[in-house]
């Protein structure tokens, strides 16, 4: 699939024959009634559409048209080397959703990913239909939370700082067959999560693909445009193009044992989104899509069918 300028890669699952077409979602793609909605799943950091795979089957099974994809730089999509900050990362998703054949999506986002849906909401509006932000707060409640808030800035800013070193945050994240994904799966996954047979096989995927050539270094690309434009005129522009409130409706989920978003950091962000409702699920940790898809699936689809017409 091509999407602003690059081919990106696309996990998808369409209703089943005979699925009704899930509430509270209107007509799309010129008013065809028997098009499917659209339901378009990011992941965050060193992810890809497998992350997301939990939730394609349910959300099919609801009527949507689910939609999982690699980001620029992971993955099977093409790995650029430029085009890392939030405004691009954003235009990729909101096109994405033209090349799909749709007009809008609920865009469902985890971590960064879903950071990329705060933003595609304030940059293309209407290309949104609705945002379910997963362990992802409006990302000035993360900046403030971050900078003022003790315990969320001692589980953000450390690695965040560490993976602004050239060459050596790469290093890190590639030492020993990628084990750092397997140790931030481990320290951020739900305790029961962790001891289970999907954590092995999660972590097995995602060092997999850390170490697909370039990925290490694309994937860190993000993180440094979101810290080092911090102190730049572009960081700047970008705060002022997200600080006002949101109209959209939006879901914010976390996990309640999540020990990297603290569940208060996620219930700040209604000062941005007045109709923001959150969720937080017991014993998950930072990985809801992958610790829990089914109760996250039931969710998004309660959410979805919430919405006003």
């Amino acid at each position: 699939m091509t999407t602003n300028g690059i081919r990106v890669h696309i996990a998808e699952m369409l209703p089943p024959a005979g699925a009704p077409r899930p509430a509270g979602t209107p007509s799309v793609a010129g008013g065809d009634s028997d098009t499917s909605p659209l339901a378009l799943l990011v992941h965050g950091f060193g992810g890809l559409w497998w992350t997301m795979r939990g939730l394609l089957e349910p959300l099919a099974a609801a009527g949507f048209h689910a939609v999982a994809l690699d980001l620029r730089g992971h993955g099977d999509s093409d790995k650029p080397p430029r085009g890392y900050d939030a405004w691009t990362l954003a235009t990729d998703v909101t096109n994405l959703i033209r090349a799909l054949g749709h007009t809008e999506a609920l865009i469902v986002g985890h971590g960064e990913g879903g950071y990329l849906g705060w933003t595609a909401a304030y940059r293309r509006p209407r290309a949104v239909r609705a945002l379910v932000a997963v362990s992802s707060p409006h990302p000035l409640t993360m900046r403030a939370r971050s900078l003022r808030g003790g315990a969320q800035r001692a589980a953000v800013l450390p690695d965040l700082a560490y993976d602004q070193l050239p060459r050596a945050a790469e290093r890190r994240l590639l030492a020993d067959d990628a084990e750092y994904i397997a140790r931030t799966l481990r320290e951020r996954g739900g305790p029961a999560w962790v001891g289970s047979a999907d954590f092995a096989e999660s972590r097995r995927v995602l060092r997999e693909a850390m170490r697909i050539p370039k990925v290490a270094h694309l994937t860190l690309e993000s993180r440094r445009w979101l810290f080092r434009s911090q102190f730049r005129p572009d960081g700047r522009d970008y705060r002022h193009s997200i600080e006002g409130q949101l109209e959209h409706e939006v879901l914010a989920v976390g996990g309640a044992a999540d020990p990297y978003v603290l569940p208060d950091t996620i219930s700040r962000s209604r000062a941005y989104a007045p109709a923001l409702r959150t969720s937080f699920i017991d014993g998950v940790g930072h990985y809801a899509p992958m610790e829990a898809p089914a109760v996250l699936a039931e969710q998004i689809v309660r959410f979805a069918a919430d919405l006003p017409r």
